[in-house]
């Protein structure tokens, strides 16, 4: 197999992931509160190939010299893209949007081996469910059933309750059926100081991968202003145009790179050809 179509080869396969990334966003450009992603390349081992110097011609001359014949190109990372996306009114008093771009939700999820892990996430759509422990209370989760963190633990509220209430500083506060208003916590919510390490595991869900959390994230003061919307989700930053754009170039870059694979076998089957 000679080089150009070793380039090609190479190269459709990392295209192929790119393929997979926008497939990805474009699946998710309904979900609450996710964040696209984008793939990035870089440049595989080259040759370096008649690398002496040519004086005076390439007197000045910044690159190295000679040439450099590549190996193609990889996908060196996912970069996820912290732009905010659109609040959008729902009057239901267990959505909560963040508005600020960097700020995630507390989640005490499961890990692949099973254990308790903090997850955290911008999805605010959040839901009652029974209390295993106490009947006379509810847990607040979000949709896949994860228990919603508050900073003394996980958020409960009083079966007996006709009215919740999420204040701007996350403050969750109950109206009882009996007209007494009682304090159920305060959401735990985090600023992602580097995004670009967590990983993404599923159900709209990011997680540190081996790395302390505190180079990762710091927590939010309670008395930091306006951090939460109650009545009001956020929309994916997804936008269906740039990404059906995006598709499109890269399918077209894949098309090349397979025609070049078949020119150069075209090629190699003419020199076998010789007689």
């Amino acid at each position: 197999m000679n080089q150009s179509m070793i380039s090609a080869a190479v190269t459709m396969g990392q295209l192929q992931h790119k393929l997979d990334t926008i497939s990805n966003n474009m699946a998710n450009s309904t979900t609450n509160g996710y964040k696209r992603r984008e793939a990035q390349f870089s440049d595989i081992l080259f040759q370096q190939i008649r690398s002496e110097a040519l004086e005076p011609t390439e007197a000045g001359r910044l690159t190295p010299n000679g040439i450099r014949l590549g190996s193609g190109a990889r996908v060196s990372s996912t970069a996820i893209s912290m732009e905010a996306g659109t609040l959008q009114e729902t009057g239901r008093s267990l959505d909560a949007a963040l508005t600020q771009p960097s700020f995630y939700f507390q989640i005490a999820g499961v890990d692949n081996n099973g254990n308790e892990s903090l997850q955290f996430t911008r999805d605010g759509a959040f839901y009652f469910s029974p209390s295993a422990g106490n009947p006379d209370e509810l847990e607040l989760v979000t949709s896949d059933g994860s228990k919603v963190m508050g900073t003394d633990g996980p958020i409960t509220i009083p079966a007996d309750h006709s009215k919740i209430t999420i204040g701007q500083n996350g403050q969750v506060s109950v109206t009882l059926n009996n007209g007494a208003v009682v304090e159920s916590g305060q959401l735990a919510i985090v600023n992602m100081i580097r995004p670009q390490l967590m990983l993404s595991v599923g159900q709209n869900l990011q997680a540190p991968e081996n790395i302390p959390l505190n180079q990762l994230i710091e927590e939010v003061n309670a008395g930091a202003g306006n951090i939460v919307q109650q009545g009001a989700l956020e929309s994916s930053n997804v936008n269906i145009s740039n990404e059906m754009t995006e598709l499109i170039q890269t399918q077209r870059s894949y098309q090349f790179n397979a025609r070049s694979l078949t020119i150069a076998d075209q090629m190699m089957g003419l020199v076998n050809g010789l007689r």
